[in-house]
């Protein structure tokens, strides 16, 4: 008799258990709802990237913007004409001539003949224009050269052989000035990606001596090339801009972070670089 009274009580829990299931599938599926998610299309813009150095000739980058969802192939146009001008009458319309440069690790699509004279207050101008009527066009003045004036490694207190060294670099930050900096260690080539890069600005260090320098991650053996960039304002919030919008890709917590072009009329960068270098062997 006890076994089965127990034997209909299980059997009425399962038919409560599975009409409860039921309700919930049901009432899960009147909750469904598909969204078509549309994504705006803007107009295709060009996105021009140059970083002119002194003595070296200009390479310049053309693509076009693309949509969120269209293949990672950039789009090159062939049809765009790029004019740098400087002091003195240079004036350089540059030739059509995609590369590759070995020593940066950067394509180009743009290069000039000749070698520009740029010394620090120079100031250049960029104009890209196509045949569909889109014009970019920039400014950049080098920077000041700041002397990077010493550079140097020390060793943690580990057995020798695990142990790693920091390394630091000392500049002097020029006075009464607004000024900003970046920071980069690249092991073996420039060509590679760097093992160091950070940028800051001197708010806090006006005037002082200025150290930056990395955790203990080189080893011996190493072969290192420490450079020290004096940096504009446009490129130095360019830079911030695009570390942030790399931070908030894919992450759907972070707020979305538009790029801080130093152009006008596309997207990009036009900017003169003014940096110390020196290489370093860790020993």
């Amino acid at each position: 008799m006890g076994l089965y009274v127990k034997n209909i009580l299980t059997r009425g829990m399962w038919r409560l258990l599975a009409l409860v299931l039921l309700l919930g599938a049901v009432s899960c599926e009147n909750l469904q709802q598909d969204i078509d998610v549309v994504i705006p299309t803007a107009p295709a813009q060009l996105v021009v990237e140059c970083y002119l150095e002194p003595n070296q000739r200009a390479q310049l980058t053309v693509s076009e913007t693309a949509p969120y969802l269209s293949s990672p192939i950039p789009v090159v146009p062939s049809d765009v004409t790029v004019v740098i001008s400087g002091p003195n009458r240079q004036r350089e319309t540059l030739l059509y001539n995609p590369g590759f440069n070995f020593i940066t690790g950067k394509v180009y699509t743009h290069s000039s003949r000749s070698r520009l004279l740029i010394r620090p207050g120079d100031v250049f101008t960029l104009e890209a224009k196509d045949t569909k009527g889109r014009i970019v066009t920039g400014t950049a003045k080098m920077p000041a050269t700041v002397p990077l004036d010493t550079v140097e490694f020390n060793f943690n207190d580990r057995p020798v052989q695990q142990r790693e060294a920091i390394v630091l670099g000392r500049f002097r930050d020029p006075l009464a000035t607004l000024d900003f900096y970046r920071f980069q260690i690249h092991r073996d080539s420039i060509s590679q990606n760097p093992e160091v890069d950070y940028s800051i600005e001197d708010r806090l260090n006006e005037g002082k001596e200025i150290t930056l320098g990395t955790s203990y991650e080189f080893i011996s053996g190493d072969l290192l090339i420490v450079t020290l960039f004096h940096l504009d304002q446009p490129y130095y919030r360019f830079l911030q801009s695009t570390q942030n919008a790399r931070n908030a890709n894919g992450n759907p917590f972070a707020q979305p972070a538009a790029i801080q072009s130093t152009v006008q009329g596309g997207i990009g960068v036009f900017t003169i670089l003014s940096y110390q270098r020196r290489s370093l062997v860790i020993r």
